[in-house]
């Protein structure tokens, strides 16, 4: 279909005054912007001196993997007679840390909860699910598995 650019910018906000002069000296404090867009207030994971206040680069890949689920699932409810009236999830990410200090992640869990209009869309509700993933271009391009657990009401 075609090719689609994204852009934004990462600025480190986190100079105390000596730079990186030594691992404790700094802030790990950042903002990622995008045009037009309200800014997020980053930092790194509080395990890695970080603000608990902001998300980190690890909150914000798993937050990318629920909301790109939501959006094709919206999308296939939509186009195939299912009405959802309320959406949430509550994901989670795990992820290994190496004795070199890197790591990776090793799953993320999604664990959508979806409220229907008719209660004979349930088993289209459920399986929609499947499809959904399949066509999450986020979860395509991760080398770890995303698995959901999702629940629907009535």
């Amino acid at each position: 279909m075609g090719t689609h650019r994204y852009e934004v910018d990462v600025v480190w906000t986190g100079n105390t005054g000596s730079g990186t002069s030594g691992y404790k000296a700094y802030e790990r404090a950042h903002e990622v912007r995008a045009e037009g867009k309200e800014m997020i207030l980053g930092s790194s994971d509080p395990s890695f001196r970080g603000d608990r206040s902001r998300y980190n680069p690890e909150e914000l890949l798993v937050a990318s993997l629920s909301q790109c689920h939501m959006l094709w699932y919206l999308h296939l409810a939509s186009v195939n007679g299912v009405v959802v009236t309320d959406y949430s999830d509550h994901a989670t990410g795990t992820m290994a840390e190496h004795p070199d200090g890197s790591g990776r992640f090793t799953e993320v869990i999604l664990n959508p909860v979806v409220t229907i209009a008719d209660p004979t869309t349930r088993e289209t509700a459920q399986a929609l699910h499947e499809k959904a993933h399949s066509m999450c271009f986020i979860a395509a391009s991760v080398n770890f598995p995303v698995r959901h657990e999702p629940s629907v009401k009535v």
